[in-house]
């Protein structure tokens, strides 16, 4: 950009941002647009790390542009709204996402499906529709068209609801889509991190009998006891997965390092389903002989519409989930992406941002 981020827009902001590959994130001073007629602006309270923060962060999946203030799990307090705004008024509590903007005239768009429109706008780093970079929830304040924001449920918590907003979502559309959302589905879960463990709460909260397959047998514990899934299936035991042969009605696999399927597809009933929602950096290999022999599928699922989201949050707040969170300043966000590199975390960090995001010296 010909501008520096601090002058492209009128109204100053600051966070935290990275500003080359080695992901390591400083204080940054930068700029967001004025209040448009359909904008809400909210000063954000919580942000949730996800793993494609850290994936941006050091441009592994070579669309960052620099420099990049992540965070798309951001909930927060209005502080004004534009003229044409009709969902929310100053002092509401909302949520954003991982979009801030679609085309609003595609099919996909049509159908309330604004995550799959060709022209969708992530919540950070990649240019919005006035061509200036998007800058995430890792900052003092948001602003955003009110048709991505969303209604923060009165019983939901900040805190442990700010990752809903991703990793929610990321679980709630495929079981809903797929039809394994009716009770009494037997489900299975392909590991235990931030998305999984979101998964199995969702699972259950919809009547499912739930089985987590994990590498590590240490989270058997968690599984069975902290998050209340049925059965734990070590992967790596062979004896275990041959005893579940043609069980499961579906299978959510929520991993992201590079990892066999073929194994879960022969976990699966005829007809069953397995639900890609990990991307690993290398692509899988598909064999077709079980898929031929049981009539199974492997599909996919990425977040979910607006529509979907805020009913997924209504959904959370009714039946009591939220993530496992450690709450964290926003001066320890690089100690966080090393742990989260290590899967030292249970299960998602999120940034207390109101509470430890000081302004530079000279905003004083």
């Amino acid at each position: 950009m010909a501008n520096s981020p601090d002058t492209v827009h009128p109204i100053k902001a600051y966070g935290y941002g990275a500003t080359d590959t080695s992901g390591t994130f400083s204080p940054l001073t930068f700029s967001r647009r004025v209040t448009g007629d359909k904008d809400v602006r909210f000063k954000v309270l919580y942000c949730g790390i996800c793993h494609s923060d850290l994936h941006f962060a050091k441009n592994e999946w070579g669309v960052t542009t620099y420099p990049v203030v992540p965070g798309h799990e951001i909930v927060g307090v209005v502080t004004e709204v534009g003229s044409k705004v009709e969902k929310f008024k100053v002092g509401d509590t909302v949520g954003v996402g991982c979009l801030v903007g679609s085309c609003r005239s595609c099919q996909s768009c049509s159908n309330d499906l604004e995550q799959y429109c060709p022209k969708m706008i992530l919540t950070y780093s990649v240019p919005y529709f006035d061509g200036t970079i998007t800058y995430g929830g890792y900052s003092d304040h948001m602003v955003s068209d009110e048709h991505f924001v969303l209604r923060w449920p009165q019983n939901l918590p900040l805190d442990s609801g700010a990752p809903l907003l991703c990793a929610g979502i990321t679980t709630y559309s495929p079981l809903r889509h797929y039809g394994l959302d009716k009770p009494g589905t037997k489900l299975g879960v392909v590991g235990l991190g931030g998305l999984g463990h979101v998964a199995v709460k969702m699972a259950k909260a919809f009547g499912a009998e739930v089985t987590v397959f994990s590498t590590t047998p240490a989270k058997k514990q968690e599984a069975l006891e902290g998050l209340k899934a049925d059965h734990f299936i070590v992967t790596k035991d062979l004896e275990q997965m041959q005893a579940a042969t043609g069980t499961l009605d579906g299978i959510i696999d929520t991993v992201s390092a590079s990892h066999a399927i073929a194994a879960f597809l022969n976990v699966l009933k005829t007809d069953g389903k397995l639900v890609l929602v990990g991307v690993p950096e290398k692509p899988h290999e598909l064999p077709a002989f079980p898929l031929i022999m049981g009539r199974k599928i492997v599909g996919g699922s990425n977040i979910g519409g607006l529509k979907e989201t805020q009913e997924m949050l209504d959904f959370s707040a009714k039946h009591g989930i939220t993530a496992d969170v450690e709450v964290v300043p926003i001066d320890y966000v690089n100690t966080a992406m090393d742990r989260l590199l290590k899967s030292d975390v249970r299960y998602r960090f999120v940034i207390d941002v109101a509470n430890s995001l000081k302004a530079p010296l000279n905003e004083h």
